[in-house]
């Protein structure tokens, strides 16, 4: 974490934050989801496939719009059984020809603003074709873990100029 919250200025773009959030959580690059709150639309930063899939509205019934509403975190390691926007997970990211992987687990945590107001949302996931190809359950200290992550996130994006470089990474 020393190594995200000591990261350059000119290193701060979502696909480094991102990877560096990766590492923290022992997951793929690929399994790591940052979301920026845009009027009352969340737009994907990370990864960069998912930018122009579409956004998710701060209304709507998606995990990640509950996470930015209740400002709360959460933790699901039976996400497949979760109501969700799958219509994201269907998009081909990089080279993996992962394609038969869906989301199995999944913790969501907002970014918060200093007064608390929410900036944007950070998934952390573990994808395979079935849960049990997955991996380890995210347990209660990963979501404390990914709550104070976020909070570094929320800070370096948010701090000087070029923090969102959206067009890089």
């Amino acid at each position: 974490m020393e190594q995200l919250a000591d990261m350059a200025a000119e290193d701060r773009t979502p696909a480094t934050i991102c990877a560096c959030v990766a590492k923290i959580f022992r997951v793929r690059e690929t399994e790591v989801a940052l979301l920026e709150l845009s009027g009352s639309m969340l737009n994907f930063l990370y990864p960069a496939e998912l930018r122009t899939a579409g956004a998710i509205p701060l209304s709507s019934s998606a995990v990640a719009a509950r996470t930015a509403r209740t400002k709360q975190a959460e933790l699901f390691n039976g996400f497949a059984e979760v109501k969700h926007f799958s219509i994201f997970e269907l998009v081909k990211l990089g080279d993996t020809g992962l394609d038969d992987q869906v989301i199995q687990k999944l913790m969501s945590a907002p970014m918060l603003t200093s007064d608390g107001q929410a900036e944007g949302v950070i998934q952390v996931s573990r994808k395979a074709p079935r849960p049990a190809a997955a991996g380890p359950d995210f347990t209660a200290e990963d979501l404390r873990k990914l709550e104070f992550v976020a909070g570094i996130v929320g800070t370096l994006m948010g701090k000087g100029t070029g923090a969102y470089q959206k067009s890089t990474g």
